[in-house]
């Protein structure tokens, strides 16, 4: 029993140690093989503890921090070959509102790179990278690597050793990497695939994505089902299908025939698919997603459908095109079904293309089914009723005359257009800090085009190829009470409100100029005597650093540079509320959005504690008169990021966040620090007793 009891002691004794101690959990080795006398293959393995997943190297802005590999120049070799890395599992974050990709306990990436002839080179560079668990989060990490290549016939590639810098950053944030015997790495491979095969959490995950690609399939679908009924298509189903009844020998051959014709409609856009998904490989999805460039495009192109849709121009492809195609249809048979559908495709190319653009927009983020499976859906849909009726030809007498009706949805269609293509807009936007589309201007924007929409609906708002509306149908009405009510769900947004239903496709309300809600809240202090707005009514002492683009939640007033904070909070006579955070820390929002909204946290931080937020993930540069020289490597620290996560690792031995310090005016620590804990109880005790030390010294 006593040695139970012993043994119980020491594993606690340890569990608690390790709480303080720096987290390493991500482990890297280096390696390259040798494919032919120039070519070489550069392997780059990380190893995940359990629990633990490394973020993938396409995420979007505004999530965590993403795996970057950082080559140096040399003029010596060039890649023949983009970053190749694993299949990552998928999930959406409800904090980020986003789709993040990570991995699980291993992960291999590869590049290929050619030397030139007679060269021996040194491909130096870093590997950049960020890990989570459930509970806390590491601030960025950098490991350095090292491969010496050589370009000569009959000699073996050298296992890449990691540079000797690197056993000295590895002091720091990243462990060196170690030999390993060849017998030794084999267990440790054959056990990470085993890890990896039985995985529950990735089957999971593989399922959520194959809901993804469900769900995608299907809105292509309805895609389809929308293109049938522009005014480009609809007319010619009953000119096709009788082109197939009057120019085939037999019914069964015009059956066979009108079989075809669908398949090979489905075939054009599903090669569609293919060609986006073979352009826009799994690399292209970051600079998709976030550069400047293709964004602009994007919203360019989706207006410019939009004015199309509203009859202002037409989009067409060039005469000889179809002309060519139309002529090869006249030869009849299977062939003349393919060019029929060939056909099909091209003319109908104003109406479609908007919506096939659409589709290959949403699915071009660098995936390579997802614009496959998208144009197999839209295309399945769209070859339907040319299927269907030269089957059941008899059915061709129960469609619907072409009429007006056909404009107004190629006209709903272009509002709809109009207002998707701002997400564009609003991504450049908030990458490149430019300030044209503020939340309250995106939204102003969105309640004008369905106010629009509604009204045009309802055969108040008319174009020019539009058909008189005496009367409306139900069908119509309905979808104008759904475009208004819309609207009244917005309204509040521009008043603040946070809009949650819509928040991963609006501005961050940060963004928000009339926000009526921080209104109130600095109303509320000025009722209460806190005073009128300025430094020191607020509780501060000077303008706080970095204010521009750094924030504090729940409107609490604080700073982001430590020693701003110090001088504060000897000026007040006061402690410091030290938050380590960063902007891809999820469970730092979720302790603000859980713990730190409790009224009493709330009142604390904004009366007893100077509040200093040190964000160790930010990339934003310091003045030189900043830069700070690491105790722990030696390294000068550039940026507000690397200044603070190496200030946390070398004076209180973590790297995880969230975690919390109270400090007094000397920078002495008043309590035990606190991590992730979204107890409020346990948190106000905290706050508590670092006060009760502070007043009691």
């Amino acid at each position: 029993m006593r040695i139970r009891v012993l043994l119980f002691s020491l594993f606690l004794f340890i569990g608690f140690s390790g709480m303080s101690q720096i987290l390493e959990p991500v482990k890297w080795k280096f390696s390259s093989k040798k494919l032919s006398e120039l070519e070489y293959e550069l392997t780059f393995i990380a190893s995940i503890d359990d629990g633990w997943h490394l973020y993938s190297s396409d995420l979007p802005e505004g999530g965590p921090i993403k795996t970057t590999f950082n080559f140096e120049e040399n003029k010596s070799y060039q890649f023949s070959s983009d970053l190749v890395a694993p299949k990552a599992i998928e999930t959406f974050d409800d904090m980020f509102q986003m789709k993040i990709r990570y991995f699980e306990h291993k992960a291999v990436f590869t590049r290929n790179v050619k030397l030139k002839p007679g060269a021996k080179v040194e491909v130096k560079g870093y590997v950049e990278f960020m890990s989570c668990n459930d509970e806390t989060c590491t601030p960025p990490m950098e490991a350095d690597f090292e491969f010496k290549l050589e370009a000569s016939a009959g000699k073996t590639a050298k296992v890449a050793k990691p540079a000797q810098k690197e056993v000295v950053k590895a002091e720091t944030i990243v462990p060196a990497v170690k030999s390993v015997e060849k017998e030794e790495e084999k267990k440790e491979v054959i056990a990470a695939a085993k890890i990896e095969k039985a995985s529950p959490v990735q089957q999971q995950e593989s399922k959520e994505e194959s809901g993804s690609l469900w769900v995608f399939f299907a809105l292509a679908f309805l895609g389809g089902l929308a293109a049938i009924v522009t005014p480009c298509v609809f007319p010619m189903i009953p000119m096709t299908v009788s082109f197939f009844m009057h120019s085939s020998e037999s019914k069964v051959k015009a059956k066979l025939h009108g079989l075809f014709y669908g398949f090979s409609i489905i075939v054009l856009y599903t090669v569609i698919g293919t060609v986006v998904a073979v352009s826009f490989g799994p690399d292209a999805a970051n600079f998709l997603s976030t550069h400047w460039l293709p964004n602009i495009i994007f919203f360019v192109v989706f207006v410019l459908f939009a004015f199309s849709f509203f009859g202002m121009f037409e989009i067409v492809l060039p005469s000889w095109m179809v002309n060519k195609s139309d002529r090869q249809a006249d030869k009849g048979g299977f062939m003349g079904a393919f060019f029929m559908a060939l056909t099909l495709v091209l003319v109908s190319f104003s109406c479609t293309g908007p919506i096939v653009g659409t589709i290959l927009v949403e699915s071009a983020g660098g995936q390579v089914l997802k614009p496959i499976i998208g144009m197999f859906g839209f295309a399945a849909a769209f070859a339907l009723p040319f299927t269907l009726f030269a089957l059941f030809p008899s059915w061709l007498n129960n469609l619907p005359k072409s009429g007006g009706w056909l404009n107004s949805v190629k006209v709903v269609l272009g509002f709809l257009e109009l207002a998707l293509g701002l997400k564009f807009l609003s991504i450049a936007d908030q990458t490149y800090h430019w300030g044209i589309l503020d939340r309250e201007v995106y939204l102003a924007f969105w309640i004008v085009i369905f106010i629009l929409l509604g009204f045009y609906l309802l055969g108040k708002l008319k174009f020019a190829h539009d058909s008189e509306v005496k009367h409306i149908s139900v069908p119509r009405l309905m979808l104008a009470i759904i475009s208004f009510s819309f609207v009244v769900y917005l309204t509040p947004g521009m008043f603040g409100a946070p809009l949650k239903a819509l928040s991963g496709y609006l501005p961050p309300q940060t963004t928000h100029d009339f926000d009526l809600n921080k209104i109130v809240r600095d109303e509320i202090k000025m009722a209460g005597g806190v005073g009128s707005g300025s430094v020191a009514d607020n509780g501060l002492c000077e303008d706080p650093k970095y204010a521009d683009f750094l924030h504090l939640p729940h409107g609490l007033e604080g700073y982001f540079d430590y020693e701003q904070a110090i001088r504060c909070a000897k000026e007040k006579g006061k402690p410091v509320f030290v938050d380590f955070t960063g902007h891809g820390c999820v469970n730092c929002r979720e302790m603000e959005a859980a713990v730190w909204s409790d009224p009493r946290v709330l009142k604390k931080l904004r009366e007893d504690f100077v509040v200093v937020a040190l964000y160790v993930d930010d990339k934003t540069d310091l003045p030189e008169e900043d830069w700070v020289t690491s105790s722990r490597d030696g390294k000068v620290k550039k940026s507000i990021g690397k200044k603070y996560a190496d200030f946390q690792a070398s004076r209180f031995g973590v790297n995880s966040q969230p975690y919390y310090v109270l400090l007094d005016e000397n920078g002495k620590e008043l309590t035990t620090p606190k991590a992730y804990d979204l107890n409020a109880d346990n948190f106000v005790k905290f706050l508590d007793e670092g006060l009760k030390n502070f007043n009691t010294k």
